[in-house]
């Protein structure tokens, strides 16, 4: 029997807001919580999972946020690009300290910091065990780094995206400030978008529905979460396609 066979997902991919990196900090990386969270990662590779992780940017740079302060959006969307290059960067360094072999990908092309990223080369770093991340979202401003993460997933072939948050699933409404919200166990993808949950962006979440990806929501915030995720196990919502009776 391998390795992997006690676990549901043998390849994940982990999308990774920049805030998660940020911690309890206004602005930036906090060094703590991003080696915390790369010894989850690490621990799902050492089990023999292949792992992919989109991180965002929102920690360091937000270009929605800045052209509603009047920068041109792409522009803004651009920055934001480079600062998950950078937030890429630091979690391959904190995954190097754990002993996890990772290469970051970079949609925008940048020879001497990254590689770029071309699709047969991720899928042989991931056949080899490395962490792959990616970086620079899709390239292209106006797309978020959800729809990046549904779009590598399916790119890699992997078995689910595991959207990492602080709270344990997707509510109703925002739990944090309203203590009546709903928390749902599952959800389909029509189910998401008819109730506008914005959970992640319409775009990110037809991608997934389309490849029939589905997405699991959890908190990163409880350690060990992601492992009882590929095992099947995590208390988080499940989004997928409705399953006949």
């Amino acid at each position: 029997m391998s390795a992997t066979s006690a676990f549901k997902y043998k390849r994940l991919l982990v999308k990774l807001s920049g805030e998660a990196l940020m911690g309890a900090k206004g602005y930036g990386i906090d060094t703590e919580v991003t080696q915390r969270l790369a010894g989850d990662i690490a621990e799902a590779v050492n089990a023999g999972v292949e792992i992919a992780v989109v991180i965002g940017g929102g920690n360091i740079f937000r270009g929605l946020a800045a052209a509603a302060t009047g920068m041109d959006r792409a522009t803004g969307d651009y920055m934001g690009m480079l600062a998950t290059v950078m937030n890429a960067l630091a979690f391959q360094s904190a995954l190097g300290k754990v002993g996890i072999d990772a290469r970051v990908l970079s949609a925008i092309p940048m020879p001497t910091v990254c590689e770029a990223f071309i699709r047969p080369r991720a899928l042989q770093h991931l056949g080899h065990g490395r962490v792959v991340i990616f970086a620079a979202g899709t390239g292209n401003p106006f797309f978020t780094t959800d729809t990046t993460a549904a779009l590598r997933a399916a790119e890699m072939g992997c078995d689910a995206m595991a959207k990492a948050t602080q709270v344990d699933g997707v509510y109703s409404d925002d739990p944090k400030t309203n203590p009546d919200a709903a928390r749902y166990d599952t959800l389909t993808y029509s189910e998401v978008l008819a109730r506008d949950l914005r959970v992640m962006d319409g775009a990110a979440i037809a991608l997934a529905r389309d490849n029939d990806i589905p997405v699991i929501v959890f908190s990163i915030e409880e350690p060990g979460n992601l492992m009882r995720v590929l095992r099947g196990d995590a208390h988080c919502t499940i989004i997928q396609r409705e399953t006949a009776a």
